[in-house]
């Protein structure tokens, strides 16, 4: 009987140990969507800076039910989004200098992830900005946006 009470001490250090350890993974488990989804919109930002609205769209979920959203309107669809880009940006100079200010990533679940930012473009020596939400889904592995509200 007093090896198992000494043994009890022991057994409670484990399983505290085993807590913190899960804890602490849980913890990395969840950094690592975050990391993937501010990678992806540093590459979105990048391409766009390059000129590239093909590049900057395929971070978008491309079917008819990717959803943009302005203070105007609704766009539908992946093809419908980038005719708008490119109606609104036609050169490179059009589109200027883009920068996100990522104010959160909240993590929705396996495949859901909610973003919240603001953008800022210089261009022409003018600068607009606004506010954004992105609600992304990781689709065959990789994380999309399926609907963007930009204002």
């Amino acid at each position: 009987m007093d090896v198992i009470r000494a043994a009890a001490p022991i057994r409670r250090a484990l399983k505290i140990a085993v807590l913190i350890f899960c804890i602490g993974h849980f913890g990395e488990l969840n950094a690592q969507p975050e990391k993937e989804i501010r990678a992806l919109l540093s590459a979105q930002q990048k391409a766009w800076n390059d000129g590239d609205i093909e590049g900057f769209m395929e971070y978008y979920w491309k079917s008819d039910s990717l959803r943009f959203m302005t203070k105007e309107k609704v766009t539908k669809g992946w093809n419908a989004t980038l005719k708008r880009y490119k109606q609104g940006y036609p050169d490179k100079a059009s589109m200027g200098q883009l920068d996100f200010d990522i104010l959160s990533v909240e993590i929705l679940g396996a495949e859901h992830a909610l973003v919240t930012g603001k953008w800022t473009v210089v261009a022409f020596n003018e600068k607009q900005s606004g506010h954004f939400n992105l609600l992304l889904r990781k689709l065959n592995g990789k994380w999309r946006i399926v609907l963007d509200h930009t204002s």
